[in-house]
């Protein structure tokens, strides 16, 4: 199985080259669109500002190609690699993301904290799923590691949630494209595990 991590500029590249490597892919960091081909999977990383990610996926050509390349074969996001897959986002004074799933992406309600809790959601937190292939012999309340200030509350593409002040989506799924807001490289075996399913998944 190749798989074809894409490099824009901004994103987890080596960990999650590893990752996928260790869960039995053949991985290539590739930042030219035209080599998208060549691959059976694609992964879309992504850290820091939702902004940069999807200049940064615009200006290398790679939101065009990838619109083609998931009409037949699977991609998977992972952290902003999920937000920018969004209509828009709140961060920055406003961002419009790429559109393939209906939501907003916000920042978490500042009252939170007055609960206890911390922005960024930074750790460890369970995530209930419904039974997407992609959580296949990963139990529902597993628990997954998180680092994002700024989140989708909901989706009519999810497939998965977690909670934090409030639920919010924790996995999107559609066709031939899934995404999560958690970090699979950095969840140990139900990370792996994920990785393992992604690799397999045949939409």
């Amino acid at each position: 199985m190749k798989v074809a991590v894409i490099d824009y500029g901004m994103g987890n590249l080596h960990s999650v080259s590893k990752a996928l490597e260790h869960a039995g892919a053949a991985v290539d960091l590739i930042q030219q669109p035209e080599q998208l081909g060549q691959y059976d999977r694609a992964v879309l990383p992504g850290v820091g500002a939702m902004g940069a990610c999807v200049e940064g996926i615009r200006a290398a050509g790679f939101d065009q190609a990838l619109a083609e390349y998931v009409k037949s074969r699977p991609m998977l996001g992972v952290c902003v690699g999920m937000q920018v897959l969004f209509e828009s986002g709140d961060e920055s004074g406003g961002v419009d993301g790429l559109s393939w799933f209906h939501g907003q992406v916000n920042h978490f309600d500042p009252t939170i904290t007055q609960q206890g809790l911390k922005i960024p959601h930074m750790g460890w937190n369970q995530v209930s799923h419904q039974g997407h292939a992609l959580f296949d012999g990963i139990p529902s309340d597993e628990r997954f590691y998180f680092v994002h200030s700024y989140r989708v509350a909901e989706s009519a593409e999810a497939i998965a949630y977690s909670d934090h002040g409030g639920s919010f989506v924790a996995a999107v799924g559609r066709d031939n494209v899934v995404a999560t807001q958690f970090h699979p490289e950095k969840s140990q075996h139900a990370g792996l595990q994920l990785y393992a399913n992604f690799l397999k998944w045949m939409p």
